[in-house]
C-alpha cells in the first residue's frame, strides 16, 4: 500500500487544515475524490471550528473510520458496535501517541477558548514553526496507514 502520510502532511503544508489533510490523503480509497473529501472534513479545522475541541488531525480518523466500517443501515447496531470500536482503538492510538485528542491541549492553550474568532490564522514560515499541528496530521495518517495495513494482514 502506498504511503500516504507524506501525502497528508503535504496537503497541511499547503494551508488546508489537519482534517482536510488527512481524509483527503485516503480519500480515494472510499470513492471520494480530494475536492469532496476537502469539503466534507473543512468545518473539523481549528478542533472544530476554530474552537479548539477536537484536533481535527484526531477527527479525521473518526471521518475515516465512518467511511471504512460505518454502517449504513439505521437499525444495524452490530455495524454501528463495529464503527464505533475502531473509532475508540484509533482514538486511544492518537491519544497515546499525542497525550490528547483536545486541540488546546496539543497547543498548549489554557482556559476556555473564546468563541467568535473564526478567521483563519494566516499559514506562513512563522505559523508552521510555532505549531505542533504537521506532526498530529502526520501522527493521524500514520496511525489509520497502519490500520488499514492491519486489515490486510
Amino acid at each position: 500500500m502506498e504511503d500516504r502520510t507524506a501525502k497528508a502532511v503535504d496537503n497541511f503544508m499547503q494551508g488546508y487544515g489537519c482534517c482536510q489533510s488527512v481524509v483527503a490523503a485516503f480519500a480515494d480509497l472510499y470513492g471520494l475524490d480530494e475536492t469532496m473529501a476537502k469539503r466534507v472534513a473543512a468545518g473539523f479545522g481549528g478542533g472544530v471550528g476554530r474552537m479548539r475541541m477536537m484536533c481535527g488531525a484526531a477527527s479525521a480518523l473518526v471521518i475515516l473510520a465512518g467511511l471504512d466500517k460505518g454502517q449504513t443501515e439505521g437499525g444495524d447496531r452490530e455495524g454501528k458496535s463495529a464503527c464505533y470500536k475502531v473509532v475508540q482503538e484509533l482514538m486511544e492510538q492518537f491519544r497515546q501517541a499525542n497525550g490528547s485528542l483536545i486541540c488546546a491541549e496539543l497547543l498548549g492553550i489554557k482556559g476556555p477558548v473564546p468563541l467568535g474568532q473564526y478567521v483563519a490564522s494566516e499559514r506562513t514560515k512563522e505559523y508552521y514553526k510555532k505549531r505542533p499541528c504537521a506532526a498530529k496530521v502526520e501522527s493521524a495518517a500514520h496511525i489509520f496507514q497502519e490500520y488499514l495495513e492491519g486489515k490486510e494482514g
